[in-house]
């Protein structure tokens, strides 16, 4: 397999075949991401004949594949007879994957049918990676993120309509401390709203440096302390109103590990952010060494 590196993937996609269909980001212009910056992560696709050849080597391996990734950061930015023609590869040449799955920005739907997303997911299309970061329009306006609560909220009741699965990201301390609040509680509105089957919430990490987010912030980016940053958890975990949402805050970038199911665990999940508030501690925290992105 040749990869242009760095490619990322989600933490549940290890045992996943990491299939490069497309070369970074497409829209790549939000304040607080660096993941596609380097030069030689440039967007743009890859021909469908590398992607076979791709395919092929992996299938004269005899390898048991079960699930593949469709990397980069923007693979449901192609046109839907492309990524049809991607799964029916999959399908003929892996016939032992189970399930197919991708990042996928909100706007990357509006020109894809519901039709043509239920076909994909016939083709072995069930989960999809939304990277809302938070359902607050000042927020998403600040980080130049290029969607809305609104747009956000059309994308994954569409995918909901055509039986895909949907995994949504909210970043924890993306408002900085001055839009603490109304990040929380209007992220948490929109998850209501949209009820995913899966839910994370990662901590807005800047390995190279603030200058981006501090001119979306007026000259100064003021990340929450890690006080602040329970205290946002604890306002999100109060507002959501989910009936069968996975719950996962156990991201490397995370300082407290939280997992269960929402709304089952809600009080649980309450009281132990009101515990890592009270009594830090005593409670079971990565250190900064052991934090990354």
């Amino acid at each position: 397999m040749r990869y242009i590196e760095p490619v990322f993937r989600p933490p549940s996609e290890w045992k996943s075949l990491i299939l490069q269909v497309t070369n970074g980001c497409s829209w790549n212009k939000c304040t607080f991401c660096d993941m596609y910056t380097a030069p030689q992560k440039r967007f743009r696709a890859q021909k469908l004949d590398k992607i076979l050849e791709d395919i092929k080597v992996v299938a004269n391996t005899g390898q048991n594949i079960t699930r593949v990734f469709l990397a980069d950061g923007d693979a449901m930015s192609l046109p839907f007879e492309r990524l049809e023609a991607i799964c029916l590869l999959i399908q003929e040449h892996l016939p032992s994957v189970t399930r197919i799955s991708s990042y996928c920005l909100p706007r990357n739907l509006k020109n894809k049918t519901s039709e043509q997303l239920t076909r994909l997911r016939e083709l072995g299309l069930s989960l999809l990676y939304i990277g809302c970061e938070s359902g607050d329009d000042e927020v998403l306006n600040r980080i130049e993120k290029g969607e809305t609560y609104a747009s956000s909220l059309t994308a994954l009741l569409k995918i909901k309509a055509a039986g895909i699965k949907s995994s949504v990201m909210i970043l924890n301390g993306l408002g900085g401390s001055g839009l603490s609040e109304q990040h929380a509680i209007n992220s948490a509105r929109l998850m209501n709203a949209a009820q995913p089957e899966y839910l994370s919430t990662l901590v807005v990490t800047l390995p190279l440096g603030t200058e981006r987010m501090d001119s979306a912030f007026d000259g100064h980016f003021s990340l929450p302390n890690q006080a602040e940053l329970f205290k946002e958890m604890h306002t999100l975990l109060g507002h959501l109103e989910l009936e069968r949402t996975i719950f996962r805050s156990d991201h490397a970038s995370n300082y407290l590990v939280l997992k269960g199911t929402l709304g089952k665990d809600k009080p649980r999940l309450l009281a132990e952010v009101k515990q890592a508030i009270s009594n830090p501690l005593q409670t079971s925290l990565r250190k900064e060494w052991q934090r990354g992105l």
